[in-house]
């Protein structure tokens, strides 16, 4: 009997270290370390709203909300992986490391629903001053059966760094609903930024 458990654990013991060492094998392969970020995401069921790190401490906070849409800018574009990242409220990008890969720690992903609709809680990002960085909102959509892609950097209309040749260059390119008008609810900042779907390789934000 005691030979018997003996067996039992050493089975147990090497069936745990392999399934661990499996893991780290893919978590560390070519194409974790390589991928979009857009796959990083832990939670096994994504929902349509979600927070970014550090939203609860920070004095500017901002909820950025809105529905995604399909290409012809009617259809709610329902299970739609929405991945946001940004610079800290001091301009800076709060980089660190996972299973040897780099990644931004400010970061959050959404998925929709049948609405289409999408919340975040975030804060509204700092200018980098050494490089003369406009306040961004970086994101990334994954549509169901296709590949992932970035879509134009979300700005702020009261930037500081949002200069009227930017503008204009946005408004002579039809993307000017990039700008963010923020309003003040309840001490909050908020914001509705509808998406609309790429068609083939244009997009239309």
């Amino acid at each position: 009997m005691k030979y018997l458990l003996t067996i039992i654990c050493l089975a147990c013991f090497i069936g745990t270290n392999f399934t661990i060492s499996a893991q780290e094998a893919i978590d560390k392969s070519e194409d974790y370390l390589n991928r979009s970020p857009i796959y990083d995401y832990t939670e096994v069921q994504l929902n349509n709203t979600d927070t970014i790190p550090g939203f609860e401490s920070k004095l500017n906070k901002l909820k950025i909300s809105g529905t995604i849409y399909e290409s012809d800018g009617i259809t709610p574009a329902k299970h739609v992986i929405l991945y946001l990242d940004q610079a800290d409220e001091n301009g800076d990008f709060d980089m660190r490391y996972s299973n040897g890969k780099r990644y931004n720690h400010n970061r959050g992903w959404i998925k929709t629903g049948e609405d289409g609709t999408y919340t975040f809680y975030t804060y509204i990002p700092g200018n980098d001053r050494r490089y003369n960085q406009m306040q961004q909102l970086f994101p990334i959509v994954k549509e169901p059966s296709k590949d992932e892609y970035e879509l134009a950097s979300f700005l702020f209309d009261e930037d500081p760094y949002l200069s009227k040749t930017c503008r204009k260059r946005m408004a002579k390119k039809g993307d000017p609903t990039r700008i963010l008008k923020l309003k003040s609810v309840d001490g909050m900042s908020v914001v509705q930024k509808d998406i609309i779907l790429k068609i083939d390789s244009e997009s239309t934000k």
